[in-house]
């Protein structure tokens, strides 16, 4: 089951889901799969997918960040819909609605000093109960204010009964109206806080469904407060449908960090090697399935996401299991975009720019390249062999040479370079029919063969490294081997 019909009744305007990501640091993995979901279930039902960045904390917001965050979404191919909103801007419309509830009786001026929230800390710590502001100036009379001191605006909880969320993923969560107390609108700056302006710009954004990590469960409970305040106050303010997606851990349980993979979409992109559609079908799986399907294209999650089929537990991140995966979109790509991706690494490993031969000598070799790579980064590294020799051979490669049979370089440089055409099918037969005259596998043959044309003990297979480096460059190369 997707949206259900009271859902979409209750959204006549359409579904609009929203990615609203603090710009504190990088696009973090586990934000991405939130506005992966965000997307999907928005494009699924032809509503709107909306961007907010949340740059209320000034201290710590940075335009790096915000541009990381921008270029993550845009790698992902995770578009959204109208311009970004910027959450900071808009300071004045939140501490509007502060002052209606205020104004309304649903919020009020608070006096209390630090020095007093601190005893009343520790008096519940003592207590050994949980801390709630019971504020005495929740019903205090206006001229009982003191004068010149500052104060907090705070919202009138809902002091009795019980509140409960339908949550399209964690279910029906009901905790009581006592847990919740009365939290701060208005710094005594008369800022508003991240509670207040979240509720207040997915109000004005026309929100339907908040999809979010479910460590926001808790605030779901204070913003239900909001938006109740406000229903009485004007019409047009709905409660959005919400669903807690259980957080990203680690492929050992615990909480996902730096040492399990939790790094920001550029690294997975420019460190790691990976490419957007498997990092997108990886994130897609973490947490939600479609029967048993691994592989599944941008199209088929379009069409088969719905919020339902969240799982309520922590999905577990395997990097490994992500570039089996990758090895796989690898294969399927287009050479010629491979061969650019694979360039930058190319160039500065080479320390040179790769020219237009270059280029075509890479998109040639690319069959044979991504066959045996996780990685752009193992592409990009497979490929030096084409371009130059290592300063200092493999010792690997080395152990192969000195282990060939008694004279097979020497004969095989000298009988290649009587071949009448250098073509693959000429080169394979006549390595073949070299090794069964010598009554040798052709691994006997291939493996010194490589590692003298190559330098190292893994590359492509023989014929192609012949028939990619050439019959000039592969004789140069085997010539030289010979009088190192």
């Amino acid at each position: 089951m997707s949206a259900t019909q009271s859902e979409l009744n209750a959204a006549p305007g359409g579904i609009v889901t929203r990615f609203a990501p603090s710009p504190t640091g990088f696009l973090h993995i586990g934000g991405a799969r939130t506005a992966l979901f965000n997307w999907l279930f928005a494009r699924h039902h032809g509503g709107k997918f909306l961007l907010r960045i949340e740059d209320t904390d000034r201290a710590r917001s940075t335009d790096a960040a915000i541009e990381a965050i921008l270029d993550g979404m845009r790698w992902l191919g995770l578009d959204w819909d109208d311009e970004e909103v910027y959450q900071f801007a808009r300071a004045a419309r939140h501490a509007e609605v502060a002052g209606q509830l205020l104004a309304a009786g649903h919020a009020y001026r608070c006096f209390l000093t630090q020095d007093e929230l601190a005893e009343m800390r520790a008096t519940a710590q003592a207590e050994k109960r949980p801390f709630r502001i019971i504020s005495p100036w929740r019903d205090a009379d206006t001229p009982a204010h003191p004068k010149d001191m500052p104060a907090v605006v705070r919202l009138k909880a809902p002091r009795d009964g019980k509140i409960t969320i339908l949550d399209r993923v964690q279910g029906e969560v009901t905790v009581s109206a006592e847990e919740i107390d009365d939290f701060v609108l208005l710094r005594s700056d008369g800022t508003p806080t991240y509670m207040l302006s979240v509720v207040v710009d997915d109000q004005d954004m026309g929100v339907t469904h908040v999809i979010r990590g479910d460590d926001h469960l808790n605030n779901a409970f204070r913003q239900l407060g909001i938006i109740w305040a406000m229903q009485a106050i004007e019409d047009g303010w709905r409660e959005p449908v919400y669903a807690h997606v259980p957080l990203i851990h680690g492929s050992d349980g615990a909480k996902l960090s730096k040492r399990h993979g939790a790094l920001g979409v550029d690294a997975y992109r420019d460190e790691l090697g990976m490419l957007p559609e498997a990092v997108n079908n990886y994130l897609l799986r973490l947490g939600w399935g479609h029967g048993d399907a691994e592989i599944i294209s941008r199209e088929q999650a379009i069409e088969w996401f719905d919020i339902d089929a969240v799982g309520r537990s922590p999905a577990r991140f395997d990097i490994k299991k992500l570039e089996n995966l990758n090895a796989h979109y690898l294969r399927e790509a287009d050479d010629a975009r491979l061969a650019e991706l694979a360039t930058p690494r190319v160039s500065s490993l080479l320390d040179r720019a790769l020219n237009t031969a270059d280029q075509a000598q890479l998109v040639a070799a690319m069959p044979s390249l991504k066959v045996r790579a996780r990685t752009m980064l193992e592409i990009a590294d497979g490929a030096l062999f084409l371009f130059a020799m290592p300063e200092q051979m493999d010792s690997k490669a080395r152990e192969l040479i000195d282990g060939a049979p008694e004279g097979l370089l020497l004969e095989m440089t000298e009988s290649l370079a009587l071949l009448p055409e250098w073509t693959m099918e000429s080169l394979e037969s006549h390595l073949r029919s070299a090794a069964e005259n010598r009554e040798l596998g052709l691994g006997k043959v291939a493996q010194p063969l490589r590692a003298a044309l190559t330098g190292r003990a893994v590359s492509p297979g023989i014929f192609d490294v012949l028939f990619l480096l050439g019959r000039e460059e592969s004789l140069q190369r085997l010539r030289s081997t010979l009088t190192a």
